[in-house]
């Protein structure tokens, strides 16, 4: 189900690309419309047109994007990774973790340290 939505959103989000770049554009930006008056539609009926079916596919859009929310949602069922992979701490076929000697990973101290730089005397 979740396979067949998402085929139908990415199709509407290419129909809508190409629904955009199709308009008419009043700013001289991408649009493709443009010349003389001599089609069958005339320039304003063509646009009107162009917006409902842009109007339409968005709306569509938008309903199959809440709809794979809403699935997705759904699938996720409020469960931790862990809690999926069965890896529970504190049982039995949990491996122990060795125990690190922190004292080895410190520094020296200022008082055992001798001078790196020899001096110049």
């Amino acid at each position: 189900m979740e396979n067949v939505i998402l085929t139908i959103h990415l199709l509407l989000a290419l129909a809508l690309i190409g629904v955009v770049l199709l308009q008419r554009s009043e700013g001289g930006g991408l649009g493709l419309g443009g010349g003389g008056g001599d089609g069958i539609m005339s320039g304003r009926s063509a646009a009107s047109a162009l917006s409902k079916v842009t109007w339409i596919l968005a709306i569509a859009f938008i309903i199959t994007s809440m709809g794979l929310t809403i699935l997705a949602a759904r699938n996720a069922a409020g469960t931790s990774v862990v809690d999926r992979l069965g890896i529970v701490e504190g049982t039995e076929e949990s491996p122990e973790r060795p125990i690190v000697d922190t004292e080895s990973l410190l520094p020296p101290s200022n008082a055992d340290e001798t001078p790196l730089v020899p001096s110049a005397d």
